[in-house]
C-alpha cells in the first residue's frame, strides 16, 4: 500500500509539470455524509479547456462557466470510502495533470450532534478585543492591516489562544456556549478586526491563529461541557476575497449598472404583499457596504459552495451551532435551501439568524414552520431568531421610573403577549446588547440595580439568554458618540502589561475593582443557578400586568415553580400575594436565590425600589 501511494504521488508530481490546479474547494471532504453529492470547485489558469475523469468515481455533472479558470465537478460520494481519489485533467484522452483529493472519516455520531438550546447561556466576544494569547501573530505578512492598539477602529491583537486561555473564566461565570464574531480571514486594509468582509472562507485569519487553533478551541470547550458557535456570513463576502477578484460567473454577486448600490435595508420588502419589485431588489441585491460585495444565493453554484463551506466547518471544527449574520438580507429562497441542507445533515444542530426588525410578526416570519411565512408558502427552516423587540424594550424600560400605560415594565409584558406568533418560543435568542448596540451599562449609566433587573429578566424569561463580553464587569460604551470602537473596548487584563486584570477576583492584586466584582458576582450567581434549573429552560411562562411599575411572572412545570419580581419604581412596593394566587397556588415559602433568604409568601411582603427577586417556591 505504501509503495502504491509513493507511485501515485510520483505520478502526480510528474503530471503537475504540465499544468496546475491552484485551488480545490472544499479542500477535503468526509465519507458517509447524509447528502451524497459533492461539488468540487477547481481553479487554475485556463483549466476549463480540459476534460475531467476520476477512476472508480461517478461524476454526475461538470459545469464550466464563462470564466475559463473554473471547473465545477459534482461527484456521487455514496460509494467513496476514506482515502484518496485522483482527479485527472485530460486533453485528447491524454492526462495532462492530476490532483489528489482526500476523503476523511467522520467523527463518531457526527450527524447526531446537539446544538445550543434554552438550557444554555451564550457569551458573545469580539476575539480581537477579548484577550491576546499570542503576541507574535498580532501582525502577519499574509494580511495588510497591522496591529495598532491605540486605534479604536484598528486591530488590537486578540486571538484564539487568548480565548482558550480564559475558558476557565467563562466556565466559572456560568457560560455554557460561546459565540465569537467571525474568525475567518478578512484582508481589508482597514477595519479588518470586524471580520465580516471575509477574504477566504476556508481559512482562519492568521492574526487570530490557524485552522488547527480553532479546532483546538472547540476541543478545549467540549472538555468543559461548553458549546462553540460560529458566526457565519452568507449575505456578503469581502472585496479582497480571491474569487471576487476573478469571478466564476458575472452573477456570482449582485451587480449594478453604476457599479455600486447600497442596500435600502428595508427587509419588510421580503414579505410585503404591496411592495414594489424595485424596492425588494434594492434591499436584497444592494450591497451592505463598498467593501462587502452582495452574494447571489439564487446562483446554484454559489449556493452549493456556501452550503458545503458551512458543513465543512461544522465537521472540521466539531461545531455546535451557527449565528448567521444579516439573515433576512439574503435571497430568501436561497437562504432557506442553505438552512435546510445544514439541518438535514445535522437534525439536532441549531442556527440562529440575525433578523434585525422591530415587530414580532415580522421576526416570527423567519422562524421555521412559521404560520405567517406559510401565508406566502415560505418556510425558512431556520430554528432560531433573535428577539430584537425585547432588546428594544430592555434598552429603555429601566430608565422609565414611573410606570404608565406604555412606559416601564409594561413594555416587557407587551413583548411577551406576542409569543403566540413564534412556532418555537423557547428557541429564540434574548439579549440586552451585542457588538452593534450601545452597551447596556452605558444606557443605565453603570447603575448596578438596573443591570440586575435586566439580567434577571434575561435569565428567567423564555428563550436562550446571550450576554456581551464585559457586561458582567460593568463595561461601558457609546457608539453614537464615540463610534463602534467604544462598544468594542479591550477586556481589561487580556493583554500583557495591562494595569488591571478583570479576569481576576477583587482580592487579587490588580484584579477586579469592587464595582466590577459586584457586577461579576451577581451575574455568576444567576447564571450558575440557571444552568441547573430546568424549569427556566422549558417551563411555561405566566405573567401578570405590571402595576406601579412592578412586573411579576412565573416559570413553572408540574414539578417546580419560580416566581420572578422586578420593582422598577423608585419606591419600595408591597406585593399583594392574593393577586398572584394563580401562580403561587399552595406554596408558602419562596427562597430568593439573589439574597439567599427565605420569604414568607403566605402573606404580603415588600420588595425594595429598583429591586429584583427570583423566588424558588416551596
Amino acid at each position: 500500500m505504501k509503495s502504491k501511494l509513493i507511485l501515485l504521488f510520483s505520478c502526480f508530481l510528474f503530471l503537475s509539470a504540465y499544468g496546475q490546479v491552484e485551488k480545490v474547494e472544499p479542500p477535503f471532504w468526509w465519507s458517509g455524509m447524509h447528502h451524497n453529492e459533492l461539488q468540487l470547485m477547481c481553479y487554475g489558469k485556463d483549466i476549463s479547456k480540459y476534460d475531467v475523469q476520476i477512476e472508480d468515481v461517478t461524476i454526475s455533472d461538470v459545469t464550466k462557466t464563462e470564466n475559463p479558470n473554473y471547473v465545477f465537478i459534482t461527484l456521487n460520494t455514496e460509494q467513496i470510502k476514506e482515502g484518496m481519489i485522483i482527479i485527472n485533467f485530460k486533453e485528447n484522452d491524454n492526462v495532462m495533470f492530476s490532483q489528489p483529493y482526500q476523503f476523511k472519516a467522520r467523527i463518531e455520531n457526527s450527524s447526531k450532534r446537539k446544538g445550543f438550546d434554552s438550557s444554555d447561556v451564550m457569551y458573545l466576544i469580539m476575539p480581537d478585543r477579548f484577550a491576546n494569547g499570542n503576541s507574535e501573530n498580532d501582525t502577519h505578512p499574509d494580511t495588510v492591516e497591522k496591529a495598532d492598539r491605540s486605534n479604536p477602529g484598528g486591530r488590537h491583537g486578540g486571538d484564539i489562544q487568548g480565548v482558550i486561555d480564559h475558558l476557565d473564566y467563562l466556565k466559572e461565570l456560568g457560560v455554557t456556549a460561546l459565540w465569537s464574531t467571525p474568525l475567518l480571514e478578512d484582508n481589508e486594509p482597514v477595519y479588518s478586526y470586524h471580520t465580516y468582509a471575509q477574504s477566504d472562507l476556508y481559512k482562519i485569519d492568521p492574526r487570530y491563529g490557524t485552522n488547527e487553533d480553532y479546532k483546538r478551541l472547540s476541543l478545549e470547550m467540549h472538555k468543559l461541557d461548553m458549546k462553540l458557535i460560529m458566526d457565519y456570513v452568507t449575505n456578503h463576502w469581502g472585496s479582497k476575497h480571491w474569487m471576487i477578484k476573478d469571478l466564476p460567473t458575472k452573477n456570482w454577486i449582485h451587480q449594478w449598472p453604476e457599479g455600486f448600490r447600497r442596500s435600502n435595508y428595508r427587509m419588510t420588502t421580503q414579505f410585503d404583499v404591496n411592495a414594489a419589485k424595485v424596492d425588494a431588489k434594492g434591499c436584497m441585491d444592494g450591497w451592505f457596504d463598498t467593501t462587502m460585495p452582495d452574494m447571489n444565493q439564487s446562483n446554484p453554484l454559489l449556493l452549493t459552495y456556501i452550503i458545503q463551506n458551512a458543513i465543512w466547518w461544522i465537521e472540521y471544527a466539531n461545531l455546535d451551532g451557527f449565528r448567521v449574520d444579516t439573515y433576512s438580507y439574503n435571497d430568501k429562497n436561497g437562504i432557506a435551501k442553505w438552512t435546510k441542507a445544514i439541518m438535514d445533515e445535522y437534525p439536532s444542530f441549531n442556527i440562529v439568524g440575525e433578523v434585525w426588525m422591530h415587530d414580532q410578526a415580522q421576526m416570527a416570519y423567519w422562524q421555521k414552520d412559521s404560520k405567517i411565512g406559510a401565508i406566502d408558502n415560505f418556510n425558512s427552516h431556520l430554528p432560531s431568531v433573535m428577539d430584537f423587540t425585547l432588546h428594544d424594550a430592555l434598552t429603555v424600560i429601566f430608565n422609565e421610573d414611573e410606570g404608565a400605560w406604555d412606559k416601564g415594565m409594561i413594555k416587557a409584558y407587551d413583548n411577551f403577549t406576542n409569543d403566540f406568533l413564534y412556532p418555537d418560543i423557547n428557541n429564540i435568542l434574548v439579549f440586552a446588547g451585542n457588538h452593534d448596540t450601545n452597551r447596556i451599562n452605558e444606557i443605565y449609566q453603570g447603575d448596578i440595580d438596573k443591570y440586575k433587573m435586566a439580567i434577571t429578566l434575561l435569565c428567567t424569561t423564555r428563550g436562550i439568554p446571550q450576554l456581551y463580553y464585559g457586561d458582567e464587569i460593568g463595561m461601558l460604551g457609546n457608539r453614537d458618540k464615540k463610534g463602534d470602537g467604544d462598544i468594542r473596548r479591550d477586556f481589561p487584563g487580556g493583554w500583557q502589561g495591562d494595569q488591571q486584570n478583570a479576569f481576576l477576583t477583587a482580592d487579587t492584586k490588580n484584579g477586579r475593582t469592587n464595582d466590577q466584582e459586584a457586577f461579576y458576582s451577581f451575574t455568576k450567581k444567576v447564571l450558575n443557578w440557571r444552568k441547573n434549573t430546568p424549569v427556566i429552560h422549558t417551563g411555561k411562562l405566566l405573567q401578570f400586568i405590571p402595576f406601579n411599575n412592578v412586573y411579576v411572572y412565573f416559570r413553572y412545570t408540574q414539578e417546580k415553580t419560580v416566581m420572578i419580581i422586578l420593582n422598577n419604581s423608585t419606591t419600595d412596593q408591597e406585593i399583594d400575594v392574593a393577586r398572584f394566587t394563580e401562580g403561587i397556588k399552595n406554596f408558602k415559602i419562596g427562597t430568593d436565590i439573589i439574597s439567599d433568604s427565605n420569604i414568607d409568601i403566605s402573606e404580603n411582603f415588600t420588595i425594595k425600589s429598583k429591586g429584583s427577586m427570583i423566588l424558588e417556591l416551596k
